[in-house]
């Protein structure tokens, strides 16, 4: 179901760097390293609340942890027009490209459904995995990516328009309530189930529009305009989103709410996103600081194989592993349970950080 590739170093580093953080981030998730530091302090606390910002937040309103998922979506779609131009370049058929991208999805959907059957223990039919919701959004994106600029911002648009009229036609009372907007009610046609954290499938919609901007951000990079000018552009993007996603929660027009990607939530996260592949396109390909992100880049070039790994072992079978050594070894010594605990999630991040650099080494990187 993979394909072992060898590395290709003519790479944008930014774009490396962007997304080895991210996943770092993610697999950290996995290793149960953010819950161990938030443990590490009292409730009320500058420390709790610092690492508070690693948790979704319940309902309205913008955590750190939040904007991981749009910067995963946005990632892939930025790394869509170099991987597109490459392969059309190699295969020299757009039928073969396309089939590629079939397959691709396809191999996605079965991925984030089958996690969701391998956690239960049992076959189960739901659809709010990353995974999932991404097929969803490259394959629109790529029947799409080879239109005008303004094409694409108009459908991105769109997309966010048929976001709020699903939701307020609904309910008009009441549209983003919990577990009764019409997300839940869509949820419980195609899955006979609720999300007990109120997400909901229909999110690959208006998330779309994180991949498609990225995509668009992508294309604009690869233009040959000066570098300058295209900082300035993806700021003001980026700023621009910004303003209209706030604007519209503290309006109270629309809240920020990342279970259900509110269109003030696509614009406020969307335009964070941007705005970070500005500070690393400045940073690392235009300053030419470009040697610390080694130590993420290694992550990000095998994402899909490492986020298999940590959903289906990192936080289950390898913490357990290292739970028997690092509990055996250092419980008799008088260590205190909670920095017992915070080991454990760093040794079982640092084995899933030491898997991709071996595979780095190696030059083995899994791609679907």
């Amino acid at each position: 179901m993979t394909s072992i590739q060898k590395a290709n170093d003519n790479r944008l580093v930014s774009l490396d760097a962007y997304r080895g953080i991210t996943m770092f981030l993610l697999i950290g998730e996995s290793a149960r390293i953010y819950g161990a530091f938030e443990g590490m302090f009292s409730e009320g606390s500058v420390g709790h609340m610092f690492f508070t910002q690693f948790t979704h937040h319940p309902w309205n309103g913008l955590r750190f942890w939040d904007l991981i998922q749009p910067f995963f979506m946005f990632i892939v779609g930025v790394a869509m027009p170099f991987s597109l131009n490459k392969r059309l370049a190699k295969q020299g058929d757009k039928g073969k490209v396309t089939r590629h991208i079939l397959k691709r999805c396809l191999l996605l959907f079965l991925f984030g459904t089958g996690l969701y059957c391998i956690n239960a223990g049992e076959l189960v039919f739901e659809l709010w995995n990353v995974l999932t919701q991404l097929s969803f959004t490259i394959l629109v994106t790529y029947f799409i990516i080879n239109k005008p600029l303004k094409t694409q911002l108009a459908i991105s648009i769109g997309l966010l328009l048929l976001t709020e009229l699903m939701y307020r036609l609904y309910e008009p009372a009441a549209p983003f309530v919990k577990g009764e907007n019409f997300g839940s009610y869509v949820d419980l046609i195609l899955m006979g189930k609720l999300s007990s954290g109120g997400w909901v499938a229909i999110n690959c919609i208006p998330t779309t529009v994180h991949t498609l901007w990225g995509a668009m951000c992508g294309k604009f990079l690869l233009s040959q305009r000066p570098s300058d000018l295209k900082i300035k552009y993806l700021l003001i993007a980026g700023l621009s989103g910004l303003v209209l996603g706030y604007g519209l929660d503290w309006s109270g027009i629309t809240p920020i709410i990342k279970r259900i990607c509110t269109s003030s939530f696509i614009l406020a996260s969307g335009g964070w996103a941007i705005l970070v592949l500005a500070f690393f396109f400045w940073f690392i390909d235009v300053k030419k600081v470009n040697q610390w992100p080694f130590m993420f880049t290694v992550v990000g070039m095998n994402s899909i194989f490492i986020y298999l790994f940590a959903n289906l072992l990192g936080h289950g079978w390898l913490a357990k592993v290292v739970h028997v050594f690092n509990y055996g070894f250092l419980e008799p010594l008088g260590f205190p349970e909670n920095l017992l605990a915070l080991l454990n999630g760093v040794f079982t991040l640092a084995i899933m950080w030491y898997l991709c650099y071996f595979l780095y080494k190696k030059k083995v990187f899994f791609k679907i």
